[in-house]
C-alpha cells in the first residue's frame, strides 16, 4: 500500500498539469477583451484595455498564456475576483472553511444514514419497512434541491421561526467576529475554542436547514446502492456458507454481507466528498451561505474568469486528493483488493 500511495502522489503533479492544461485551454474560447475583464477595476484602466491586453499577453500564442498563467498560479496569483472584490486566492482562503464546514456536518449524516437504512432495506426486503424506506428514496430522488431548500425556509424560518435563515451568523454576533482569534478558519470550531459558544451554537443553527436539504437528497443514492449490493452480497455463496456454519445472523450481516456491500459506497461517498467540498452551489446560494458554491455562482454571472478559473483549479485538486483516498479506502475495507 505503501508503494501504490507514493506512485499516486508522484503522479498528482502530472494530473494537474493535464487539468489546468485542459482548463485554461477553454479559455481560449473568449475573445481577449473578454479575458482581460477581470482584470479591469476602474474606468481608467477600461480606457487602457489594449494596454493591459498587451501587459497580459492576452494576444500571444496559447503556450505563452499558459506558461505565464502557470507562473503566476505557481506564486500563488490567481487574479482579481470581481465578485469578491479580492484575490482569487483570498477568496478561497475565506470560503473553503465555510464549505468544509458545511460538508462535515452533512456528509457524516448522508453516508451513515444511508449505510444504515440501505442495509435494514435490504434486510426487510419486500416488507413493510423496506417499502417505506423505498418510497423515502424515491422522495429525496424527485425533489429538487431549490424547491426543497425554499420549502425548509418558508416552513422553519418564516412560518414557525424555530431556525435562522440566511447566512452563516445572526447580525449581532456579525460584530463579534472580528474579536475572535482563527485557528482552523471554520466559524464554528474557532468560536469554540475562543469560548465563545454562543456564537458557535449560531454557527451550528445556520447550517441544519442547508444540511438537511442536502441530506434529504443527497442521502437517496447511496441508500439505493447500498440496498442493491446488500442484496446482492446476501444471497452470495459466502454468506450462505458462513450460516451454514452456525454463525450468527448479525455476524453474518454485519462482517460478511456489509462489509462487502460497501466497495461502491466508498466511491458513491468519494463523489460525495468531491461535491460538497466544491461547494454545493445551489443550496449555498439558497442559503446566501459563504462558501465557495455562493461565491463561483454570483461569479459565474458576472463572467469573472479568474474566480471561474480559481475555483476550476481547486476543485480539481479536490478530485484528485479525494480519488486517491478512496482508492486507499478499497484495500482497507476489502483486503482481495490489491495495490500490485
Amino acid at each position: 500500500m505503501l508503494n501504490f500511495v507514493i506512485r499516486r502522489v508522484i503522479q498528482i503533479p502530472l494530473v494537474m498539469l493535464v487539468l489546468s492544461l485542459m482548463i485554461v485551454g477553454l479559455t481560449q474560447l473568449l475573445t481577449p477583451e473578454q479575458r482581460v475583464a477581470p482584470y479591469i477595476r476602474s474606468e481608467q484602466q477600461a480606457a487602457h484595455m489594449d494596454e493591459i491586453i498587451k501587459q497580459r499577453g492576452l494576444d500571444q500564442p496559447f503556450v505563452v498564456q499558459y506558461g505565464k498563467w502557470l507562473g503566476s498560479t505557481l506564486h500563488g496569483d490567481l487574479g482579481y475576483s470581481r465578485a469578491s472584490s479580492q484575490d482569487v486566492l483570498k477568496t478561497i482562503q475565506t470560503r473553503l472553511p465555510a464549505t468544509v464546514e458545511l460538508t462535515i456536518i452533512t456528509a457524516i449524516p448522508i453516508l451513515l444514514l444511508g449505510i444504515w437504512l440501505g442495509t435494514l432495506s435490504a434486510l426487510h426486503k419486500d416488507k413493510l419497512l423496506d417499502q417505506v424506506i423505498r418510497v423515502l428514496v424515491v422522495f429525496g430522488y424527485s425533489l429538487p434541491t431549490f424547491v426543497l431548500g425554499i420549502l425548509l425556509l418558508a416552513v422553519f424560518y418564516a412560518y414557525l421561526g424555530w431556525l435562522p435563515g440566511a447566512g452563516q451568523v445572526n447580525v449581532l454576533n456579525q460584530f463579534a467576529l472580528g474579536d475572535l482569534k482563527r485557528y482552523t478558519g471554520m466559524l464554528s470550531v474557532d468560536a469554540a475554542l475562543n469560548g465563545r459558544w454562543d456564537i458557535a451554537w449560531d454557527v451550528i443553527q445556520h447550517m441544519i436547514l442547508p444540511a438537511l436539504t442536502l441530506v434529504t437528497v443527497l442521502s437517496a443514492n447511496i441508500v439505493k446502492v447500498m440496498r442493491n449490493n446488500m442484496l446482492e452480497a446476501l444471497s452470495s455463496d459466502y454468506v450462505r456458507t458462513a450460516r451454514a456454519k452456525g454463525l450468527a445472523s448479525r455476524v453474518v450481516n454485519n462482517k460478511h454481507a456489509r462489509r462487502n456491500a460497501l466497495l461502491s459506497v466508498v466511491t458513491l461517498g468519494g463523489f460525495l466528498i468531491i461535491g460538497l467540498l466544491g461547494g454545493s452551489l445551489i443550496t449555498e446560494t439558497i442559503f446566501a451561505y459563504p462558501g465557495v458554491g455562493q461565491w463561483v455562482v454570483q461569479a459565474a454571472l458576472q463572467s469573472d474568469l479568474a474566480a471561474v478559473l480559481g475555483f476550476a483549479l481547486l476543485s480539481a485538486v479536490i478530485v484528485v486528493v479525494v480519488s486517491t483516498v478512496v482508492d486507499i479506502l478499497y484495500g482497507v475495507i476489502d483486503p482481495r483488493v490489491r495495490f500490485d
